[in-house]
């Protein structure tokens, strides 16, 4: 039975190399998932959503991957780049879906009122009888002769109604106003649409900048994980310690690996390889030793603080130890105590 599962068809396929490259370096590492969550500082079940496709890695838990591999980070960052862009798009697509889908509604939930009914004008007279001749008209009147036998016309006179509506009296009241023309109750259902379609935007941003996408443990430090010394403005994004605060801290999940750490000081105990590794940004150093074997540990000490890691799964070959705070990497001191009775320090 295959150790991983089918990525999803849907997935982009830079996403999905990406996902393929993950799973390679774990099996190649040959750890387990609760080996990797143990090794790297996040959750086992956000490394099962990482590996399966279904929510793309942070930056922080590549790097932490590609150190534990012994991988080199530059080639491993530029493919999660590739990726992320890839993953913002699809979920851009997909926002945008749902937006269209949303105003869509809205627009069929107002259109449901329709438009008012056209009113038919009344008739002034019942029956099929001929209308009467409008009240003012020019009526022909008989009288002395005119030129070439035309009889002159009268010119209008008003009538009683006529001279009624002049001055505003009569049994007739005010005009009815004009309907409103039919187009305002559209203009009225597309403002109220699109007003529904910002307010949708809005809700969309607000959710996903709230959203936690790391999946990452909360180890030492307070509740929220930020450092006991210093200000989060003081130190770069993703750095959560610095000098003392990092002391008895694991160097991943404080942010203080990958592109910030160094080897100040290396040196070889039978197969295993000793380091003394150190981070300026986070004002710490730790140990840690390479190709190592079950019941192998390291220590780092500087002056009369020590930290100590060992390895204690089959199959582990990698150790390191928390962080202790210094000024200097040439203050900090790694030993290693190999199981086979072998023993070596840094100078």
């Amino acid at each position: 039975m295959p150790r991983w599962k089918a990525l999803p068809d849907e997935l982009d396929p830079q996403v999905k190399e990406f996902a393929t490259q993950l799973r390679r370096l774990v099996d190649r590492g040959g750890l387990s998932v609760a080996a990797l969550s143990d090794r790297t500082g996040y959750a086992r079940t956000s490394w099962e959503r990482y590996l399966n496709g279904r929510l793309l890695a942070p930056k922080g838990a590549v790097v932490a991957l590609a150190e534990v591999t012994e991988t080199d980070p530059v080639h491993l960052t530029t493919m999660w780049e590739l990726a992320e862009r890839a993953w913002s798009r699809s979920e851009m697509r997909h926002d945008m879906t749902m937006e269209a889908i949303r105003i869509s509604q809205a627009r069929a939930a107002l259109g449901e009122f329709g438009a008012p009914p056209a009113t038919s004008a009344t008739t002034s007279a019942a029956g099929g009888g001929k209308a009467p001749r409008r009240a003012g008209s020019a009526v022909a009147m008989p009288g002395i002769a005119g030129p070439a036998g035309v009889s002159p016309t009268i010119p209008p006179q008003p009538t009683a109604p006529d001279a009624n509506r002049r001055e505003g009296t009569g049994s007739r009241g005010p005009a009815a106003p004009a309907a409103p023309p039919g187009g305002g109750r559209r203009r009225l259902t597309m403002f109220l649409a699109g007003v529904v379609g910002v307010a949708v935007v809005i809700a969309a941003v607000l959710f996903l900048a709230g959203s936690d996408g790391g999946g990452k443990k909360n180890q030492g430090g307070g509740p929220s994980g930020t450092p006991s010394t210093g200000t989060s403005s003081d130190l770069p994004a993703g750095v959560k310690c610095a000098g003392a605060g990092c002391t008895g801290k694991d160097a991943v999940a404080m942010g203080c690996s990958g592109d910030l750490v160094t080897t100040a000081k290396t040196v070889t105990v039978g197969a295993t390889t000793l380091e003394v590794r150190y981070s300026r940004t986070c004002g710490a150093a730790w140990g840690r030793i390479t190709g190592a074997a079950r019941g192998d540990s390291v220590r780092v000490t500087v002056g009369t603080t020590t930290e100590r890691g060992d390895i204690t799964a089959v199959g582990d070959t990698i150790a390191y130890t928390p962080m202790v705070a210094v000024r200097d990497a040439t203050t900090a001191k790694a030993c290693a105590a190999l199981a086979s009775g072998r023993t070596g320090c840094t100078t």
